[in-house]
């Protein structure tokens, strides 16, 4: 996600069952909130949280991925349905969502994006950049 943010050397987390389990290495504590429609369906109707990690070894039950895209992977408990991940293919990097990790005391919410597919329902706190659909992919792709 690449959010040139604090980080910590090493975090754990779990799905919901425990199944899944794993250890993040270089871990942001700077998380995005994404409101995309595909996030939106994935989370049950909430945006996705998540954050960039640098390297993830999952232990236990591996994840079950789904092919969302020609560009992503999102990842997920076989047995509880947890939402774990979003993986960009071109990047290979993991989105973590942070309702995973054991200690969640680090982590802030910096940034909204795809704030113009945000339904009308709920709003989140908060005096960060909220950036559409169209600036967020422009952040994301390679010049």
């Amino acid at each position: 996600m690449a959010l040139h943010s604090a980080r910590m050397t090493t975090h754990q987390g779990r799905c919901l069952c425990g199944a899944v389990r794993f250890t993040a290495d270089d871990v942001e504590t700077d998380y995005h909130a994404c409101h995309c429609g595909m996030c939106r369906r994935w989370s049950g109707g909430s945006p996705l949280f998540a954050t960039g990690v640098g390297r993830v070894e999952f232990t236990g039950e591996q994840p079950a991925r789904y092919a969302s895209s020609e560009w992503a992977e999102r990842g997920f408990c076989r047995t509880c349905g947890t939402t774990l991940f979003y993986y960009l293919k071109p990047a290979q990097t993991y989105a973590m969502s942070v309702g995973l990790f054991d200690d969640q005391a680090a982590f802030r919410l910096v940034r909204e994006i795809c704030i113009d597919r945000k339904p009308g329902s709920y709003a989140l706190a908060g005096d960060h950049p909220r950036w559409t659909e169209a600036e967020a992919f422009a952040s994301y792709t390679p010049s």
